[in-house]
């Protein structure tokens, strides 16, 4: 994930200052001096890493931050506030229209920059708030493209408007624009073509959809892994066509950050949405305090419990009757294959620990905690038992493990290991009267403490 080699080494000087105790002038300085170095290499804007750094130091200097009670947390603190900062301070959504009029909105961006999929995870998100949606595919050079658009489209619910490889992209969005205000729609959103590189001829383009239907809001999707070359495109983009906002996709991969630290410094244009991965809900709105909070290793609860509310696909009654099992120790294989699918659903066990204080996003804390290959043979061997042997345990024989082991492609000790460490976890819940009594666990799950080899 992207951050991951800025967390650790911001986390590491903090580490240091905490271990000094008082803080001297030179102490600042030399911590400083490494933060800058950790910046840059995370691929930030120098001069947006000098002036950062600049405003920091000169804060925790020119007070009485040194002379406090606890002055490296005060730095940190600083450091925290001036990040959010960078980033925008607070979240821009996107503007839409009052009353019934149509939203327009024009998605712009290089080819490969995943435009398309964010234009159908957007619409996709709005629609559960009551938007009605169309996406217009008015990139007429590529015919694959156009699929591309329909097919997530359909996946999303969403309806999608094309008039194939034959019309002026102008001409569409003229044409998406008078359906959408025949049949009441809330939001028209065109996808526009991509180019390798930025040219003349997509930028004239984008400046004809713009002169022939108004459009409300363009949004700039950028690639995170290409780093200041993102930057750089935002740059370009909003000096030939003017950008509202930008999305940053592909921020769950290599990417060292560099891109969301300095587009709203450089460019003057706020981050609306960031995209951690595949899946709908992985288009996530963009805090820059969540943010600056990840990246210093203080969590993101609130992201957290917000993924934890859109994934969880048990009803009331579901849940009360799995509490109840859970007081009185019967929660049972069916129940774990629940659970994991729910860890799934918010991103796997490594991305909620990386919202968690105290763990943030540093991959050294990470290491040996998380082991996502071991949690997919413990659901191999949850799948290879039958209904009867999920329901209860107890059935789970010497023979029936070996069967067991021999379906999961696992070794019988293995077998053993994991269902010995379940019926501890049973036993804990039914001491403690289950974990109903002060509330159920985020997954119905038991913790480390229960056996499980989380």
């Amino acid at each position: 994930m992207a951050f991951e080699g800025l967390s650790e080494k911001l986390q590491n000087v903090f580490k240091n200052l905490r271990g000094k105790g008082r803080l001297t002038e030179e102490d600042v300085h030399i911590a400083m001096k490494e933060v800058k170095m950790a910046l840059l290499e995370a691929d930030v804007n120098f001069k947006v890493v000098k002036n950062f750094v600049k405003t920091v130091e000169e804060r925790a200097i020119g007070s009485d931050v040194l002379t406090g009670l606890n002055p490296a947390q005060t730095v940190i603190k600083i450091v925290n506030d001036e990040l959010t900062d960078l980033m925008g301070s607070e979240i821009t959504e996107v503007k839409f229209q009052p009353g019934k009029s149509v939203t327009v909105i024009l998605m712009a961006g290089l080819q490969g920059a995943g435009k398309t999929t964010a234009t159908a995870k957007m619409a996709g998100q709005w629609k559960k708030k009551g938007k009605k949606s169309l996406l217009v595919a008015c990139d007429i050079y590529r015919p694959a493209a156009i699929e591309q658009l329909q097919l997530n489209g359909e996946k999303v619910g969403v309806d999608v408007f094309s008039l194939g490889t034959g019309v002026k992209p102008a001409q569409i969005a003229k044409q998406a624009l008078e359906k959408a205000e025949k049949e009441s729609y809330n939001v028209v959103i065109l996808d526009t073509a991509g180019r390798l590189q930025i040219d003349e001829d997509m930028m004239a383009e984008l400046q004809e959809i713009k002169n022939t239907v108004p459009v409300h809001q363009t949004i700039l999707v950028v690639d995170a892994m290409t780093g200041q070359e993102a930057v750089n495109v935002a740059k370009a983009f909003d000096e030939k066509v003017g950008v509202d906002g930008v999305i940053l996709s592909k921020l769950d991969g290599d990417a060292r950050g560099g891109a969301a630290l300095s587009i709203r410094a450089v460019v003057g244009k706020p981050i609306l949405y960031v995209g951690m991965g595949e899946k709908l809900e992985d288009l996530e709105p963009f805090h820059p305090d969540r943010m600056a909070g990840r990246i210093l290793g203080m969590g993101d609860v609130l992201s957290l419990i917000e993924k934890a509310q859109q994934s969880v696909t048990l009803d009331e009654q579901q849940g009360r009757e799995m509490t109840r099992r859970m007081q009185k120790g019967k929660f049972d294989f069916e129940d774990y294959l629940e659970s994991m699918k729910q860890m799934r659903n918010m991103g796997g066990l490594a991305s909620i620990l990386g919202m968690l204080p105290g763990i943030g996003m540093n991959p050294a804390e990470l290491d040996g905690v998380v082991d996502e290959k071991k949690l997919g043979r413990m659901e191999a061997i949850v799948l290879s038992m039958t209904p009867a042997e999920r329901k209860n345990p107890k059935l789970l024989n010497p023979q029936r493990k070996f069967r067991i082991a021999k379906g999961a492609g696992v070794d019988i000790a293995e077998v053993n290991r994991f269902v010995k460490q379940f019926e501890q976890s049973q036993k804990l819940m039914k001491q403690m009267g289950g974990a109903g009594k002060h509330g159920r666990g985020m997954f119905g799950m038991p913790g480390r403490r229960g056996g499980f080899p989380f």
